[in-house]
Parts: structure tokens; sequence; C-alpha cells
């Protein structure tokens, strides 16, 4: 993130090299014990998002005969992305570079130890650079991990995990670089995100989109009912979510601080406004609130406030909130009819709308006028089009980066399972195992 009221970047953690004679020889930042603490406790929490939280709200969404399928490529994508962010990504990510990626200074994590540190906002003190490097691999986890609920019921294994290692690369780690990295070209526009609305959401939203169209329907579809196999597991996974969601927001801060708690209250009341938001569309459209509905505004009203949670009011969030919950519905009830791709748990109508509509929000509801923590001379008209050039941006890159991925892994693999395959179900047809006896 890049503040508004100064030049400071918890989110970024400028890295700093203490063993370099330059820096010791001015000041050495101390190693906050709460500080380091709560980033490791936030670390924790993102990757309860993955597994379990994500992994069964999936898995409920899908039928009873692909569950394990959706469960083993959220956990093993995830896995993919952690081993990758180590080898290289980090140091694509963070590392120098120009204003489009990083370098490769600190690939397989070469110079960090356990004396380096990451920056924090406060000059003094400073994290672990290992646990900054382990706070960002499960940004990048998660971020690959939401892709595949587009492209559920229906991929091969291997053609998602060699899309996986492609748009990781050619995607996720330039995005990152560009958005967050003080040498990144939208970080140097002055593009707000301070928790991953564009560089998490709106690029796995984009990709999943892509990947539904590439893909093709399931089979069925349109003419028969692909409905959850199990919605108390979709819940618990939403609750999850929501649970490891304040490590993903609040955590951004880098610190145990103002900021922080910020981002905690505004991940806690956005949420919240969006599962009212959404429950009230949908008994008014529909003439009954539904569980899943209620779920899924949970989840868009996180996607919505987590590029403004450090930087907007608790009435902005409330705002953000409602209308990101509005906005999910629209694009996972009216949106997908128009498009005619079989995004099949909705990654673009959740994470893709609703983290457009956050970014753009950011942008208004930063200002100090509307109780932002932008600063006395705030410009919404200039910022909103800043936060526009970064959705955009976004946008391209990341469906380029995706179109290009999934040719690959289509010459090499093929995208799809045969179609009886398809019909006896991915757990037995891909990986020989079944959830439920018959």
């Amino acid at each position: 993130m890049r503040a508004t009221t100064a030049r400071w970047i918890p989110r970024l953690a400028v890295l700093a090299a203490v063993a370099a004679p330059a820096c010791a020889a001015a000041r050495t930042p101390r190693v906050d014990a709460g500080d380091t603490a709560w980033m490791l406790v936030a670390t924790l929490l993102v990757v309860l998002m993955i597994v379990p939280g994500l992994a069964l709200f999936y898995g409920g969404l899908v039928r009873a005969k692909n569950i394990l399928s959706m469960l083993m490529q959220v956990l093993v994508v995830a896995s993919l992305a952690i081993v990758l962010w180590v080898a290289y990504g980090y140091s694509l990510a963070f590392d120098g570079g120009n204003a489009m990626v990083g370098g490769f200074g600190k690939w397989m994590l070469r110079g960090v130890n356990v004396q380096s540190l990451a920056s924090t906002f406060s000059p003094d003190t400073a994290i672990p650079e290992f646990v900054y490097v382990a706070f960002q691999g499960a940004f990048a986890a998660i971020s690959c991990a939401l892709v595949v609920g587009a492209i559920a019921e229906r991929a091969r294994f291997a053609a998602v995990l060699l899309f996986t290692a492609l748009w990781f690369t050619f995607a996720y780690l330039p995005l990152a670089h560009m958005v967050w990295a003080p040498t990144g070209w939208l970080f140097g526009m002055g593009a707000l995100d301070f928790a991953g609305g564009t560089v998490v959401h709106i690029n796995a939203g984009v990709a999943g989109l892509v990947g539904a169209y590439m893909l093709g329907p399931r089979i069925g579809f349109g003419r028969e009912r692909l409905s959850p196999h199990s919605l108390p597991l979709t819940y618990t996974g939403a609750a999850l979510l929501w649970v490891g969601w304040f490590g993903f927001n609040a955590g951004s801060a880098l610190e145990a601080n103002g900021i922080a708690a910020l981002a905690f209250v505004n991940t806690l009341v956005a949420a919240a406004a969006a599962v009212l938001a959404w429950s009230a569309v949908e008994a008014t459209f529909r003439q009954r609130a539904s569980m899943l509905g209620a779920a899924s505004g949970l989840v868009a009203g996180l996607v919505a406030i987590t590029p403004a949670c450090g930087s907007v009011g608790v009435g902005g969030a409330l705002c953000i909130g409602a209308l990101g919950g509005i906005a999910g519905f629209w694009g996972v009830n009216v949106l997908k009819r128009h498009l005619r791709a079989d995004d099949s748990l909705d990654v673009f109508g959740i994470h893709g709308v609703c983290g457009i509509v956050g970014a753009l929000l950011t942008g208004v509801l930063t200002a100090p006028a509307l109780g932002g923590t932008g600063a006395a001379d705030y410009s919404m008209l200039h910022q909103l089009g800043v936060q526009a050039l970064g959705v955009v941006v976004t946008v391209l890159w990341s469906g380029l980066a995706a179109l290009a991925a999934l040719f690959v892994a289509r010459r090499l693999f093929g995208l799809r399972v045969h179609h009886d395959d398809e019909r006896q179900g991915l757990d037995i047809s891909s990986h020989g195992e079944s959830a439920y006896e018959l």
C-alpha cells in the first residue's frame, strides 16, 4: 500500500539488508517482538484462508463426485505457488528491478537470513525478513488457488498445475511488483491497494474468466441442475475465510498499530454489511434470502474492502461492504448470464467484480472529507483516475497472461478431461478416490 498522508510503505516493506555497511553506519532498526508476533499470527491466518477455508468453501459448491478433486487442486496449487515463491517469486516481486518486474538478486532467498530485516512503518523498528517472505508467499498461494474455482469439475490436473506455474510467473509476480514494490510503475503513479484488491482479486477473477471461456462449459451446463452438494461445508469455509481475512487485511499494516486496528474493524463491518445487502437484494428479487447468498455476500464484502481497509473510515467500509454485496449479487446473477461463461464457482462474479468495485471506491472514500486517511490536499478525481488505470492494467495483463498460459497447457496436456471421465467425476477418474461411500 502507498498511504496518502505520507510516503510510508508498510504493505510493501522496503527490505533492508542490515548487514550492509552503509546501513550499519547509519541506523539499524531493532526487531519489534510485538510486531513480529502479530505478523506470524497474520501469516497463519492467511494460510487458514486457503486450507481449510477456501478448500471447504469451494468443495461444498461442487457436486459430490468432484469434492476431492477440488480439495486437491486448492492444496496442490497453493503448495506449488509457495515453492515457486521461495525459488524466484519473492525476488521477482520485491528485489529491485525496473518498473514492471523485480530482479533475481534474492533467487532461492539468497541473502535472506535470520539477521536480515524488513522495514515497517516506524523507522526504528522492523520484522525479520523471513516473516515477510512467508506472509507474502501466503498471498501468492491463495491468489493462485482462487483461480481453480472457475474451471472446477472439468480441468485436467496436470494442465491446472502448468497453468498455475505460468500464470504465477507472468501475471501475479509482475502485478505484485508494479502495485506494491517501491520501484513499481503503478506504485509510482500513486495506486492504492492496501491488501490486494488488484493484485489478488481482480487478477485471479480475470484469469478465472479466461479459463472458463477456454475450457468451455461443463456437460449439462444450462440444461441440468449443477447444484452444490454440501452447503454446510461452504458455510464453514466462508466462516473460516472471514476469520482468516483479518490476517490478510490487518496484517498488511506489517505492525500491531492503529492502521492494523483500522483495517481490522473495517474488515469486520464491511463483511457484515455485505451479508445484509446481498440477503436484502436476494429477498427482494427472489422472495427469500438463502444461506448460500449470505455466505457469498460475506466473501463479496471481504473482497471489496481489501484494497481500502487501511485508508477509509468505518463509514466508508460500511458503504464499500454494502455496495460490494450488491455488486456481487449482480455479478453472479446478471453479468454471468451476459458473459455466457461457465465460471463454475463465480470467481469473476465475486472476486473480479467486487475487486473492481473496491478498487474504484478506494479512490473516492480515502478522501478525508469522507472519513478517509487522505492528505488535506487529496484529489478524489485524480486518485479515482489512478485507481481506474490500475484496474485496466490488471485486467489486460492478467487476461493476456492467462490466455497464453492456457494455450501452452492445452498444447502440452489438453485442458479438459474426457467426457466420460467428467460424467464419472474427477474424484474417481483423476485421483482414484471417492469422498462418500454410497
